[in-house]
């Protein structure tokens, strides 16, 4: 048997590596975009000020924190454009996480609920368009949503309209792209846990009375939350900060933070503003990531203690 100590130590040395990969790949870059925040901009490469002399002694530090300034940090919240950004980015990835909830789940289930020897193929026709390059499966979306586009010849050669619609460069061509881009996200952590559950507990539910939508409302889709929350943080997450999507199906009236950062950056070359935008991105995910985080622990270690098995009223 193996010493408390010896296995408490074992276990930090499997994680260093974790830790050491998070250092380097996260909070260094996150440090140094940081101090790009705080600086000013130039007219230099790079395009800010101060640069820390890191082989300087204290007195370089000094200077380097006395020139720190927060005025981007105002910036970000005084200026209406770059609110505007946040809430509309925010509020894109939250709409499209809710669709993607309800096209996934059924998906999912039914996936989940096909014979043994089918379920490989129908994963693999939800992962064939990783296949695909993101950019062009994006362009071939705004060859169907143009006035010209498939979707419109399609619909009005079956008399469902009589005049093209406007699709293109609008929130619903945005949301329509967020959609078919992050829904095998969406669909695999699912399909993951509704095909380990055991079908006997929805045929106690159904043996008690409970109608196939109870037996699912009230027991597959209960089970079926973790999966459905780490869908939605593998969505959520990254379409707050999409750029792709809202710049090619969007149009220039799309207001997104991943837009804005791209022009502060290339177009102003403001580096410490688009800097802040960064960290900006990072808090608003940071909210959203911990509730996820805690609503799956909390769904995963749930043991189903005091639920009632649906049924009939009075059931023994």
């Amino acid at each position: 048997m193996i010493p408390l100590s010896r296995a408490r130590s074992l276990q930090a040395l499997l994680r260093l590596p974790v830790w050491l990969w998070l250092g380097a790949f996260f909070l260094v870059p996150f440090v140094i975009t940081l101090k790009i925040s705080l600086s000013e901009p130039a007219t230099a490469m790079p395009p800010y000020l101060p640069v820390l002399d890191w082989r300087g002694g204290a007195g370089d530090w000094s200077d380097f924190l006395q020139a720190l300034n927060v005025e981007n940090y105002v910036t970000l919240a005084t200026d209406a454009l770059y609110r505007d950004a946040a809430l509309a980015s925010v509020a894109y990835a939250l709409a499209a996480t809710i669709i993607l909830a309800g096209i996934a789940t059924p998906l999912a289930y039914a996936i989940a609920r096909s014979p043994a020897g089918r379920q490989p193929l129908l994963v693999a026709l939800v992962v064939v368009p990783f296949w695909t390059s993101f950019l062009i499966r994006v362009y071939a979306w705004i060859a169907i949503l143009k006035p010209e586009g498939l979707l419109n010849l399609g619909l009005m050669r079956l008399g469902l309209i009589g005049q093209p619609l406007e699709i293109l460069n609008t929130p619903v061509a945005v949301l329509i792209g967020l959609v078919y881009a992050y829904l095998p996200f969406m669909v695999l952590p699912l399909y993951a846990v509704l095909s380990r559950l055991d079908p006997a507990l929805r045929e106690a539910a159904a043996d008690l009375g409970a109608s196939p939508a109870r037996v699912f409302r009230t027991v597959t889709l209960p089970l079926a939350l973790p999966g459905l929350l780490a869908g939605a943080a593998l969505c959520f997450i990254p379409m707050v900060g999409e750029f792709v999507i809202p710049d090619l199906l969007g149009g220039s009236e799309t207001l997104m933070l991943g837009r804005v950062l791209w022009s502060e950056f290339f177009s102003n070359r403001d580096w410490p503003l688009a800097s802040a935008v960064a960290i900006l991105l990072v808090v608003l995910v940071v909210g959203p990531v911990v509730l996820f985080r805690d609503a799956a622990a909390e769904a995963a270690s749930g043991d189903g203690s005091g639920r009632e098995i649906p049924g009939r009223e009075g059931a023994p």
